[in-house]
């Protein structure tokens, strides 16, 4: 049997998901969790084979939360679930360690043979999303640029942006109007929306 938890914050998902694999004669769902921190506890407590984790939930995303996965317990294999994926989400997953990346509107057996294929030690990718993040472009921002848009994202102020980068108030402004204009954004919340949606966060 392949021991596999479930992580989504949707509960109404989460229980159709594991009814689903209930159907499977040769996998088991031996644990779930409804936020990332839950899912990062429940997989280090009953150690299952394959965590199949929502992209977007509460504490951790799915992208933290395999990262964590592959620190803590590399012998579990992570699948990231997504309502919406982009090119850039399956980048960051992929980087984090996640060996599966699979829409939810895939067709109802698909994600038992994902489950099935990293448990045996492959891999897999949505087609169209591997075919998308193919042609993502370059990032056009330099190391410093994408430091500073990073400290933004949160709205730091700019005085502490430059205290954390070691640079004058004046020259984290520039980096951040450059980010701003090489990204063809109205300004910094959406140059931050247009790095991370790219992978380039």
């Amino acid at each position: 049997m392949i021991r596999v938890l479930l992580a989504d914050d949707e509960d109404l998902v989460r229980v159709a998901v594991a009814a689903l694999l209930a159907l499977e004669p040769d996998i088991e769902v031996v644990a779930q969790a409804g936020d990332g921190p839950a899912a990062v506890t429940a997989t280090l407590a009953h150690r299952p084979d394959v965590a199949v984790v929502d992209l977007e939930m509460p504490g951790l995303d799915g992208i933290a939360v395999a990262a964590e996965l592959t620190r803590a317990r590399p012998e579990c294999a992570v699948v990231v679930l997504t309502g919406h994926g982009r090119p850039g989400h399956l980048r960051q997953a992929l980087t984090a360690g996640a060996r599966g990346f699979l829409p939810k509107g895939s067709p109802g057996g698909a994600l038992a043979d994902v489950i099935r294929r990293v448990h045996a030690g492959g891999r897999y990718v949505d087609p169209s999303l591997a075919a998308d993040a193919l042609t993502l472009p370059a990032c056009p921002l330099t190391p410093r640029e994408l430091e500073t848009l990073r400290l933004a994202e949160f709205g730091a102020p700019v005085a502490v942006i430059a205290r954390r980068v070691h640079l004058s108030t004046g020259t984290v402004r520039n980096h951040l109007s450059a980010a701003v204009q090489k990204l063809g954004a109205a300004d910094r919340a959406e140059a931050v929306r247009t790095a991370r949606d790219n992978g380039w966060l």
